[in-house]
């Protein structure tokens, strides 16, 4: 099966910057509807305004009227439904698959790089991470589901690891998406060069949220262009 995989090529970089440019506005009644699942950095750690500036925000600029973006971003909040704050049991996740969305950005795995986490159970990331896939199939059979490998630590902070995350998290990710033929958006080669935008070394600021943003905007609208 072949993987369907965005990387942040300068065609689709291109894209996203004409998406950009575009005026806000406020969605169409028959919008697509967009919801994005995630941990501090989808709800907008790192960022001066969270309303203005967190990457679902500005995913909504750069993606127009065409699209209703929704932030279900939850500090800390793990993939592992055995880590020490997992996503699927926050009154977000119930409220993301209520809405039934058309497409979902899922980015999670950064917190689950601690310690506590995914060392301590191992085994569970890739079973907990296929039920919220299969969650939200269940909500509308015509999703798109588009998972994030994510972002960079640098290299460390508050018990987040980039060497977990590289060496751990991401193939778990590319595994599920191999499997289960999703769509892969690799946010940790397009952030993997931008330390100067993640001050805390794990939340990116908000040129680090935007080019977050950028990334997403192309995987989504290149996709919906293609019909596919």
């Amino acid at each position: 099966m072949k993987l369907k995989r965005f990387f942040p090529a300068v065609t689709i970089i291109g894209f996203a910057l004409a998406l950009e440019a575009a005026e806000p506005s406020q969605p169409s009644t028959n919008a697509t509807r967009v919801a994005c699942i995630g941990d501090s950095i989808t709800f907008g750690v790192g960022v001066k305004d969270l309303k203005a500036d967190a990457y679902p925000a500005q995913l909504a600029r750069m993606l127009g009227d065409r699209w209703e973006v929704k932030n279900y971003g939850v500090s800390g909040a793990t993939m592992m439904n055995k880590g020490d704050r997992p996503y699927q049991q926050r009154a977000e996740y119930k409220a993301a698959l209520a809405s039934k969305p058309d497409v979902v950005v899922i980015a999670l795995g950064t917190n689950d790089s601690k310690p506590q986490n995914f060392e301590k159970n191992p085994d569970d990331f890739l079973p907990s991470y296929r039920a919220m896939v299969n969650s939200f199939r269940e909500t509308n059979p015509r999703i798109k589901v588009f998972v994030c490998l994510p972002v960079p630590a640098f290299p460390e902070n508050g018990g987040i690891r980039d060497s977990v995350i590289s060496g751990k998290i991401i193939p778990e990710i590319q595994r599920l998406a191999q499997e289960e033929n999703l769509f892969v958006i690799d946010l940790h080669s397009a952030l993997d060069a931008k330390s100067e935008h993640f001050p805390d070394k794990v939340h990116p600021n908000k040129e680090g949220a935007r080019l977050i943003a950028k990334a997403v905007a192309a995987a989504v609208a290149n996709d919906l262009t293609k019909g596919n």
